[in-house]
């Protein structure tokens, strides 16, 4: 079928609802049937079968829309393999309600400064929470609200982020927190390991 719409949705874990994409990819004219997932996968993990049976799905002519850029890719290797692989097969990339086609000059560059952005964002994200964590050691404590996650639920996001596999947006949507909640979690871990260590001493 020619102009045909392929959607592709993605959660972090099992136990996410992928029911708000679905819904979104819905109310842009994707039909139902047409919509392929990914649970488990982080936006880091290229093997994800739900994008490949999409990439595989789309035709020369047709659309591939997704809610979101970060549901697709989170680095700018992944996102211009994908870009270059719809280019060279006639398909356009829609991100939400907007359309770019990566055989046009504009579009290309659209796409590319998309993926940029959303490195440069983890990337920014990354250094920050290691300056508030430098910071938290040097004080020895932290002040701020009463955690959110039990000791062991704290203990799991910080084992997860120091896997490098998750960004906090990631654990931000695996712990059902806000991104602010994520940078003191890991706050408040690094400054209790730092009192540890100081006391062993």
């Amino acid at each position: 079928m020619m102009n045909a719409l392929i959607g592709y949705a993605r959660c972090s874990t099992d136990k996410q609802d992928l029911a708000a994409q679905e819904d979104a990819l819905l109310k842009l004219g994707v039909a139902a049937d047409r919509i392929y997932t990914d649970r488990g996968f982080t936006g880091t993990n290229r093997a994800r079968p739900g994008l490949d049976q999409a990439l595989a799905a789309v035709r020369s002519g047709d659309t591939l829309v997704v809610p979101k850029l970060d549901r697709l890719a989170r680095s700018v290797p992944d996102a211009r393999a994908i870009g270059d692989e719809l280019s060279g097969r006639g398909v356009k990339l829609q991100i939400g309600g907007s359309v770019h086609d990566p055989t046009d000059p504009m579009g290309k560059l659209f796409f590319n400064i998309l993926a940029t952005f959303a490195e440069f964002e983890a990337d920014l994200i990354k250094m920050r929470t290691r300056e508030g964590m430098a910071v938290a050691r040097a004080k020895g404590k932290l002040r701020g609200k009463k955690p959110k996650l039990s000791d062991r639920q704290q203990k799991e996001l910080r084992r997860m982020y120091d896997t490098g596999d998750y960004s906090i947006s990631d654990l931000a949507e695996v712990f059902s927190i806000s991104r602010p909640t994520v940078y003191r979690t890991l706050m408040r871990h690094a400054s209790a390991n730092g009192v540890r260590d100081q006391a062993q001493c």
